[in-house]
């Protein structure tokens, strides 16, 4: 299995989280890894990229356009932004969650109506969720990150109870329970909406 998986977002959403604990599961799974650096503005509220390649070689950590099997997206936006750089027949999931720009913080642009749609208008598998919903439901809008990930555990190529285990390796203890309870209702909840 060879797997290039993106995670997109915003700082302070997690994303360096959901890189690690990919990683982690590729290295329990025996396959090899490359995770990128973060490229963006990784302050809270900077757009935010990272890489995630797995397979039996991998050379380069980077991603090119149309290249991904899977995104992952924890905000709207940023999804319809990396959009171009999933392959065909690839998978979007992403949060519903909606984060302003600082265009749209000051006026200067409105934030766009109807992402979710436009995107799968043009023939792409999205998978759309309220992770932060999931996440509060779970226990703590914080580990909507790991929502997200349960949310695409069907599509990211690993067994379901390494994932699980890879968040309990990278999770601190004293947020374990709520991330698990997270990533648990995801992975039932995106399973139940695939029928």
């Amino acid at each position: 299995m060879s797997k290039n998986i993106m995670i997109v977002g915003v700082g302070g959403q997690g994303t360096l989280l959901a890189s690690k604990i990919l990683g982690r599961a590729a290295m329990d799974s025996g396959m090899d890894v490359k995770v990128s650096e973060v490229h963006g503005m990784s302050q809270r509220g900077g757009s935010v990229v990272t890489y995630v390649r797995v397979g039996d070689e991998v050379y380069s950590p980077v991603i090119g356009r149309g290249d991904a099997d899977v995104i992952l997206s924890f905000e709207v936006l940023e999804a319809a932004r990396w959009l171009p750089n999933l392959k065909n027949g690839g998978t979007l999931v992403t949060s519903t969650q909606q984060i302003n720009p600082m265009p749209v913080i000051i006026g200067a642009a409105v934030y766009p109506e109807g992402l979710v749609d436009d995107m799968k208008a043009l023939g792409v598998d999205v998978r759309a969720f309220d992770a932060p919903a999931i996440a509060e439901e779970a226990g703590s809008a914080r580990a909507a990150n790991v929502a997200l990930i349960g949310l695409a555990a069907d599509v990211l190529g690993f067994d379901h109870d390494v994932l699980r285990n890879a968040v309990a390796a990278c999770v601190p203890a004293k947020a374990l329970d709520v991330n698990l309870k997270a990533f648990d209702t995801a992975a039932a909840l995106a399973a139940e909406a695939k029928g």
